[in-house]
């Protein structure tokens, strides 16, 4: 009998010792096809995916078998976990095992905006040394606001420390007193004041029902001019629209964003503009941070197949 379904591109050593102890059936492309991953879940006892696989009410009644579904990432918006919990179906993460990759993206993406590269590097190549175009700015003495100030974001500030900036933090979720504030000598203030004074905007939320199009016209009009905005977190937060018409305006000086309001986008206005950079949702494609989160979604399954506890739990099942 199959124990074990990834239906999206994990692979790697982890799930090569995974398939020693259990048969797992690797399917890469099945998050494609709802309807033929809604006949074939009926057989496993686990699942295991990315940010891809819908894990919705339905997909999870016709896991008869299901015990456990590990997500491999962060992120839990394509997890409906108040069905899974209802189901008695154990959900599991990795909250921490790509984290310093992004915080490393995040701050790639500021000094590229900050110093041109990428239009500088593409300029070069076309044959042209015009220094002046590029004459950026340096990020030393600026203030980086961070909105999120998770892990990610902590992590965040503490490499943006490194350059001699300037923290200002906006999070509901965080006490003055926190330790974590405290250690990057970060201001917690509201997010008017944050997006007010900050030189550079740097966003680490969750899509939630109070986040999905938070950064809208409204909060980039509250933003300085010459300020820039980063976004390695989801893309339901920012109204695409408005960032569109924010940066043809020259209401903010510019934009990088690694997620987008719908994966793969279609090419729009976005990608026409010259003070915006985009990457492919790849703040978590290191390699360093894809071997991280595969081994610990392959234990923890392994784990609840086994009748042992979870070690990173998501939801709470009744005995």
């Amino acid at each position: 009998m199959p124990d074990i379904l990834i239906c999206e591109n994990i692979h790697g050593a982890a799930v090569e010792v995974l398939s020693l102890q259990f048969e797992v059936s690797f399917l890469p492309d099945l998050w494609k096809d709802s309807v033929e991953l809604s006949k074939r879940i009926g057989d496993y006892r686990a699942l295991i995916v990315r940010n891809q696989t819908q894990v919705t009410a339905a997909l999870l009644a016709a896991g008869s078998k299901l015990v456990v579904v590990g997500r491999a990432g962060v992120g839990l918006d394509n997890v409906d976990v108040a069905a899974a919990t209802r189901a008695g179906i154990l959900i599991t993460f990795t909250p921490d095992q790509n984290a310093v990759s992004v915080a490393e993206l995040a701050m790639g993406l500021m000094l590229s905006l900050a110093r041109m590269i990428p239009a500088a590097n593409q300029d070069t190549k076309n044959g042209n040394w015009n220094r002046q175009m590029f004459v950026g700015m340096e990020l030393y003495g600026k203030t980086i606001g961070i909105v999120g100030a998770g892990k990610i974001g902590y992590l965040t500030a503490r490499r943006a420390q490194a350059f001699g900036m300037k923290v200002l933090a906006y999070d509901p979720f965080i006490s003055r007193d926190s330790i974590l504030l405290s250690e990057l000598n970060a201001e917690l203030v509201s997010l008017d004041e944050l997006l007010a004074r900050a030189d550079i905007v740097s966003c680490h939320l969750p899509a939630t029902p109070g986040t999905v199009g938070m950064f809208n016209a409204e909060r980039f009009e509250k933003m300085k001019p010459t300020a820039t905005f980063v976004n390695t977190s989801r893309g339901e937060v920012v109204v695409e629209s408005d960032l569109l018409g924010a940066l043809e305006s020259g209401q903010i000086a510019g934009a990088a964003m690694d997620v987008r309001s719908k994966e793969p986008p279609q090419a729009g206005g976005l990608e026409r503009l010259p003070n915006l950079i985009l990457t492919p949702h790849v703040g978590a494609f290191t390699q360093e941070a894809q071997d991280r989160v595969t081994r610990a979604i392959c234990e923890d399954v392994a784990r609840v197949l086994d009748g042992k506890p979870a070690q990173n739990a998501v939801n709470k099942l009744s005995n």
